[in-house]
């Protein structure tokens, strides 16, 4: 009699910092429990022996920055069954977006005594621009735990179960009191909950770590931060940090980028709807 074949994994890296696969080998009292259920099978993070694909569930980190970024991750989506984007550049592209708002030539002249060696494209962007992506797991780095229960759900055949609501809700939770009505900007009402709403507990505002929580209200958010002082170029970098290229976040950013303190003293600031 055959022995049951485990479900086969596979960890893959893009442009990024290596954050989010060490949130998985940071599952450190998970990790064997999850290596008797599945076949890591490629993970070159956690060991040099790769088993070549397909496999059944893939994890993606990192943005795609290059062509040949580009044609890998489509060579990635054909090896896989199912395939999960993990952390702010899988998602949204990551800080490296940034260089979506310049020109990148300018960076790269900036940066590099001899530009004429680097080859990459002129944006940053989330896996789900090139390839058809299963689920996406936000966060900088994601949340460990997050990251069982998505592995799990798919282990199951179900949808994974992670909250869409705010960092305030976590705020709440740990009775923290609100950064805002200490005077303080923080970027938690619009942020995806699942970093345990840490900068709030040490009376600092939330970066928006974890992106664009679901139907987000930026702009009554940043007209909060205006009345508490918040200049528009403090609002428009405040949005353009890890999820920059986040639509509701990039779309705020914009409208603030270009606004001086004359046009709120002259009452000519857009409203963006």
């Amino acid at each position: 009699m055959s022995e049951r074949r485990h479900p086969r994994l596979a960890v893959w890296k893009f442009a990024s910092c290596d954050g989010c696969q060490l949130s998985l080998l940071d599952c450190e009292d998970e990790l064997l429990t999850l290596a008797s259920v599945i076949e890591i099978a490629n993970f070159p993070e956690a060991s040099r022996a790769v088993a070549p694909g397909p496999y059944d569930l893939s994890l993606v980190e990192g943005s795609i920055t290059t062509e040949h970024d580009a044609e890998r991750i489509r060579m990635v989506r054909a090896q896989s069954r199912h395939l999960v984007t993990i952390g702010a550049c899988a998602t949204a592209g990551g800080i490296q977006t940034l260089k979506n708002f310049a020109d990148v030539n300018a960076f790269i002249a900036a940066v590099y005594a001899s530009p004429q060696y680097i080859a990459t494209l002129s944006t940053s962007t989330p896996i789900s621009a090139h390839v058809p992506v299963d689920y996406e797991l936000q966060g900088c780095p994601v949340n460990k735990v997050q990251l069982i229960e998505v592995i799990s759900a798919f282990l199951a055949g179900r949808k994974p179960s992670i909250a869409a609501h705010s960092v305030c809700v976590e705020c709440k939770q740990h009775g923290t009191v609100c950064v805002m009505v200490q005077g303080m900007p923080c970027l938690g009402p619009v942020t995806h909950a699942g970093c345990g709403a840490i900068c709030p507990s040490f009376r600092r505002g939330c970066y928006g770590c974890y992106g664009p929580m679901e139907t987000p209200n930026t702009t009554a958010l940043a007209r909060e931060w205006q009345a508490l002082g918040a200049a528009p170029r403090d609002i428009s970098r405040a949005f353009r940090t890890f999820y920059a290229a986040a639509e509701p976040f990039r779309k705020e950013s914009v409208v603030h980028a270009d606004i001086t303190h004359d046009d709120i003293t002259n009452g000519d600031q857009d409203d963006p709807g």
